[in-house]
């Protein structure tokens, strides 16, 4: 992002070519990343965007065709052009089943480097337009996006419990994306096909909350003209997520336990119990220790919830993940408002970076939708709101003498009245001879 040109990825255990490969790079105006060794590569591929992958095949260790195979298959869209001062038949072919889009042998002229980056680059191009586009994000798991540490140690979670009707707890900030999460344990799961009813507790009034999740029957309360399920009855076979459980009364509390433990619900009004089988993931931003501490949330209820816990990472835990995440927004709201596809600075994209976000995921997306509305293609640093923006802290006014107070205000008065002391006196209520024995 910001680049004029593409990112390019040289490995080779020469230090010599290695340079000389740089400095024709650059002069082609190209981003260049070096590595001496296949392991060092490696690492390049994973942390930054490549464009281009330029590879010797004699290397120490481990060759440069086994890094072709890997880069293959696991990063296809990447075009590769092989440089070699050994040719042989046998290599070639080696090459060619890689998928290597051109071949340049050793020694080469600039002019040479030239034209066969320009093919493989186009090569790579007309792939791509032969082929059906696909989403712009590849790395995520269902509705999420991120490939950071923190991000995969709860999609590591998930995988465990997609396929179990395990009650679970999902705790983080508010603005984590708790309901995401929820919704990437159902869909992802042997469960998929069957209901998923999302329940906001805080929502809910309190005297509703209950009639809500259990139903009730005709004549329970004034306006019950007719027997009525409630979202446990909706969510049978499926999940029931509850968002925001610490906003539920301790009556409500009491019958989510009952109906944790026996595996059965009583509608408002009635004495019958129901059987009901449904996977329960219940979602808080509150400290719910503290709460049971303050004897606002019930223990026991607590660990029934706490079969699995889920601590969803703030976004300020993992950063690495933001500029995906902004891709995914530039690509949401571009089509929404723009119909096209928006780019973003390197600066604003750092700027995002170095923000501590209160507001999480949810913040980003609305700083994300704001600039696209506010940019006229790219989006820069001054498509952002002010509070993202690096800020001057002044100091704090210094306490000074009467004296000098009133010494720096008659020489303002002074100098609006263009030094005319009559009027001075005027304003400042005072006689002239005063005047002047205070300037003294």
């Amino acid at each position: 992002m910001g680049l004029e040109k593409e990112n390019i990825l040289i490995v080779d255990d020469d230090i010599h070519i290695l340079e000389l490969l740089q400095r024709h790079l650059q002069a082609l105006n190209y981003h260049v990343y070096k590595a001496v060794s296949v392991k060092q590569a490696l690492y390049v591929l994973h942390d930054s965007a490549i464009d281009l992958l330029i590879t010797d095949i004699q290397m120490p260790e481990i060759d440069g065709l086994q890094l072709l195979k890997y880069t293959a298959e696991h990063y296809p869209e990447i075009p590769k052009l092989v440089i070699t001062g050994y040719p042989s038949v046998d290599d070639a072919m080696s090459v060619i089943k890689t998928g290597a889009t051109d071949y340049l042998t050793k020694p080469f002229t600039k002019e040479e480097l030239k034209q066969a980056v320009n093919r493989s680059l186009e090569a790579a191009k007309k792939t791509k337009q032969t082929q059906q586009k696909k989403p712009l994000i590849t790395t995520g798991y269902g509705q999420m996006i991120g490939q950071s540490v923190a991000f995969k140690k709860v999609t590591q979670i998930i995988e465990r419990v997609k396929d179990n009707k395990a009650t679970v707890l999902i705790e983080g900030e508010s603005g984590t994306g708790k309901e995401l999460v929820a919704r990437a344990i159902h869909f992802s799961g042997k469960f998929a096909k069957q209901p998923f009813i999302a329940v906001n507790c805080g929502a809910i009034p309190e005297n509703l909350l209950e009639s809500e999740l259990f139903g009730y029957t005709k004549g329970a309360f004034t306006g019950a003209n007719e027997n009525k399920n409630g979202f446990f009855q909706a969510a049978n076979n499926g999940t029931l997520f509850l968002d925001e459980i610490g906003n539920a009364s301790t009556a409500v509390q009491a019958k989510l336990l009952r109906a944790l433990q026996e595996k059965e619900i009583t509608k408002v009004g009635s004495q019958k119990a129901e059987k009901v089988d449904l996977r329960i993931i219940a979602a808080t931003n509150n400290n719910l220790q503290e709460d049971i501490a303050n004897k606002t949330f019930r223990e026991d209820l607590y660990y029934r919830l706490t079969v699995v816990q889920i601590n969803v990472p703030p976004l300020r835990e993992r950063k690495s993940d933001i500029p995906l995440l902004v891709e995914q927004f530039l690509k949401k709201y571009g089509v929404e408002y723009k119909d096209r596809l928006l780019q973003i600075t390197d600066n604003a994209l750092k700027m995002l970076q170095r923000y501590h976000w209160q507001g999480n995921i949810r913040e980003l997306e609305n700083v994300i939708q704001r600039a696209v509305i506010m940019s006229d293609g790219i989006i820069d640093t001054k498509d952002f709101p002010d509070y993202l923006k690096y800020k001057i802290e002044f100091p704090d006014a210094s306490f000074t003498s009467l004296q000098q107070m009133e010494k720096e205000y008659i020489l303002k008065v002074l100098a609006a009245t263009n030094n005319n002391k009559t009027k001075a006196a005027e304003i400042l209520q005072i006689d002239r001879k005063t005047l002047r024995q205070k300037l003294k």
